[in-house]
């Protein structure tokens, strides 16, 4: 599920950017709705995914309320899931092993 849940923080976070770009054309630009009529649905099934992984993720590793929280908000906050999925993986809280660092040893 680690694996999985890392995929989706990513595509995520990437379908975030091709929202903005859209919304961006749409709105300022006053051009086209195409990006967002694609990047949208795109963005919704990625945003859906991370969140289902994320709360599996709660369930399977026993995450503390507050981490789950902090997870959620960043599936709304454009890019945040990358910082999330990097933070839970350096605290070992995906299952892998903690990053070693030099402050960690």
């Amino acid at each position: 599920m680690s694996r999985i849940f890392k995929i989706f923080a990513f595509a995520e976070a990437v379908s975030w950017g091709l929202l903005l770009i859209g919304m961006f054309f749409k709105w300022v630009l006053k051009t086209t709705e195409v990006g967002v009529q694609i990047a949208g649905p795109i963005h919704g099934v990625m945003f859906i995914g991370y969140v289902l992984c994320a709360l599996k993720l709660w369930q399977e590793k026993s995450w503390p309320n507050k981490t789950i929280g902090i997870g959620l908000l960043c599936a709304v906050i454009p890019f945040a899931t990358i910082w999330f999925e990097k933070r839970a993986e350096a605290r070992g809280e995906l299952g892998d092993e903690p990053r070693q660092t030099p402050l960690a040893r």
